[in-house]
């Protein structure tokens, strides 16, 4: 188990990577605002915008996440720095657990943007408890981050990556964003049947599944390739 030491390191030199290109990020961020923006102005009655706010909400995540998972090698790939990463004195498992952990904190601090923006563009009632909000995006977070590293990395030195990823993913991560828009929906209209730890519950499943099995298929690809 000494890969656990080298995760924080793998963490440490990802963020930093974002930090560098911190234009990346804020790409994430108007390319959410953008779809939300749109969704709004669509919809015919704004009544109802209330009504789909945590729908808007994931969806704008899993778009955000393709275009974030899609970069995540992409730097290494483009500064010929791919084969030395492989090469590097690290466990592959710390070099998915590293990048899949920065890539979940790259979607919470895009979560943690638009949230707000929701709540003007959308006026959804948080009769729910704030806490599971957040206990929400981070499961959810998560879950996407998880199997998105994991076919990033099968995908990275495709041709039409970029279009090859999102085919990949979307279907392993559809339960992930149906329950986590339908927790945060309950959230917003008043959780009167206690649903949302249900719902949290399978997000927890299907994060403890992913976490547990993608970096062994990582080492795998790691391995062979």
């Amino acid at each position: 188990m000494s890969w656990l030491w080298q995760v924080p390191a793998v963490v440490a030199k990802e963020l930093l990577v974002e930090w560098r290109e911190r234009s990346r990020v804020s790409g994430l961020f108007f390319y959410s605002f953008a779809l939300l923006l749109m969704v709004a102005f669509a919809m015919p009655n704004t009544k109802m915008l209330a009504d789909i706010a945590g729908g808007a909400l994931w969806l704008g995540l899993l778009l955000a996440s393709t275009r974030s998972l899609d970069q995540s090698f992409k730097v290494e790939l483009e500064n010929g720095a791919l084969e030395g990463l492989v090469l590097w004195p690290v466990d592959p498992l710390a070099l998915y657990y590293g990048k899949a952990i920065a890539n979940t904190l790259v979607l919470l601090l895009v979560a943690a943007a638009i949230v707000p923006l929701v709540i003007v563009l959308y006026h959804p009632e948080i009769k729910g408890d704030p806490w599971q909000l957040v206990g929400i995006l981070v499961l959810g977070s998560a879950a996407l981050a998880a199997p998105g590293t994991l076919v990033a990395a099968l995908t990275v030195q495709a041709r039409g990556s970029s279009a090859l990823l999102p085919m990949l993913l979307f279907p392993l991560v559809v339960p992930v964003v149906l329950a986590s828009a339908r927790a945060t929906m309950l959230l917003f209209d008043g959780d009167l049947m206690g649903q949302v730890d249900d719902w949290m519950m399978l997000l927890l499943a299907f994060d403890l599944v992913h976490w547990s099995l993608d970096g062994l298929l990582f080492t795998r690809i790691v391995d062979e390739g």
